[in-house]
């Protein structure tokens, strides 16, 4: 999503938000060695759940094949092991899982040629992509060299005003497959209009013949204060989710939360038309898994303000593995294409357990 600014005040909401040509600052890595760095398992605590790694900026402001390098707004692994970065100014790169170099980028754009904004990324079962756009709202399958092959159904309440109820530039933002492949989930950025609760809804699909998908359940999350949306979740193995909270204030910088998730018991909003704490609603169960503001700095630097200067404009976030008992997610922020921001990669380790 593009840059927004979010004021802290009862009204606060989130607002309109083959070469690299140049080398960021060097990845920053702590770990045991001979700078006399500690092991990140005692120093790189974020929480009790999570730990970072390290973190890399080395392709802030940068090119590939005459395309600025940026904007990342989803990522995924690709079958080949690659790591695909979607761009939310329709282009879809892929980036080596090692060193994160681009090496290939594909442009994308609607069926008359438009650009999108492309916000979530899903690779299916078939290496086919399917690719969120929030000005619609929109899903659509992509080949991999960037042909549209399919459009998803979208519920009329879920889209931009005066069509639906949804408002510009704040809706599907974060997508995922649940286990087994057969259902898809979209996340809402914001509430839609007249859900006063202030939950914003996870939309499902179920895998039909030939690889579509048709409607299915809707389930309602609650974000932690009016000023954060969800710009991401991802499916754990299980049927949860790792869900990404963020908002922006003007002055002060990103909050960026971590969450688990779980929708299994959520009630079926589909056929609520106003979530206004209606009884017997029950919203997606969620706990806090960390607060990026609390992980160490490892030296990172920032261009504006922020609680914490390794935070940035995360948006999004790909589970690549799993060692030791714990999650490897791979986050990225959205620099907007701005000056005061920073295209920055995060490397956590994840523990989900004990549940709730």
């Amino acid at each position: 999503m593009r840059l927004r600014t979010v004021l802290a005040t009862a009204t606060a909401g989130l607002a309109a938000a083959t070469c690299i040509t140049a080398a960021g600052p060097a990845t920053a890595v702590s770990t045991t060695g001979t700078s006399g760095a500690t092991n990140s398992r005692t120093t790189n605590a974020c929480s009790s759940s999570v730990s970072i790694d390290r973190f890399s900026d080395a392709l802030d402001k940068t090119t590939y094949d005459g395309t600025f390098v940026g904007n990342f707004s989803a990522l995924a692994v690709d079958k080949d092991g690659s790591i695909a970065a979607l761009e939310d100014r329709s282009s879809l790169f892929n980036l080596n899982a090692k060193t994160l170099q681009p090496e290939r980028v594909v442009p994308l754009a609607d069926e008359n040629g438009a650009a999108l904004d492309s916000e979530g990324l899903v690779i299916d079962r078939d290496g086919t992509r399917l690719i969120t756009s929030e000005t619609e709202p929109s899903i659509r399958r992509y080949s991999r060299d960037g042909k549209i092959l399919d459009r998803l159904p979208v519920p009329s309440s879920l889209l931009v005003a005066p069509a639906g109820r949804a408002s510009s530039n704040l809706t599907f933002e974060g997508l995922t497959l649940l286990p087994g492949g057969h259902t898809l989930l979209a996340s809402m950025e914001a509430p839609i209009a007249g859900d006063t609760s202030g939950a914003v809804r996870f939309q499902t699909w179920t895998r039909t013949k030939g690889d579509h998908f048709k409607l299915a359940a809707q389930y309602a999350y609650k974000p932690d204060a009016s000023f954060l949306g969800v710009p991401e979740v991802q499916s754990l193995p299980d049927g949860r989710l790792l869900v990404l909270e963020r908002g922006f204030t003007s002055g002060v910088g990103n909050t960026v939360r971590l969450y688990l998730a779980d929708p299994r018991h959520a009630t079926n909003t589909s056929n609520i038309d106003y979530l206004t704490g209606q009884p017997g609603v029950r919203l997606i169960k969620k706990t806090l898994l960390a607060d990026i503001a609390d992980c160490p700095s490892l030296g990172a630097t920032a261009k504006q303000p922020q609680p914490n200067p390794l935070l940035d404009n995360i948006e999004g976030m790909v589970i690549t593995g799993k060692e030791k008992g714990a999650y490897k997610v791979l986050l990225v922020s959205d620099d907007n294409q701005n000056a005061v921001q920073t295209t920055r990669f995060y490397y956590l380790r994840v523990r989900t357990t004990p549940a709730f």
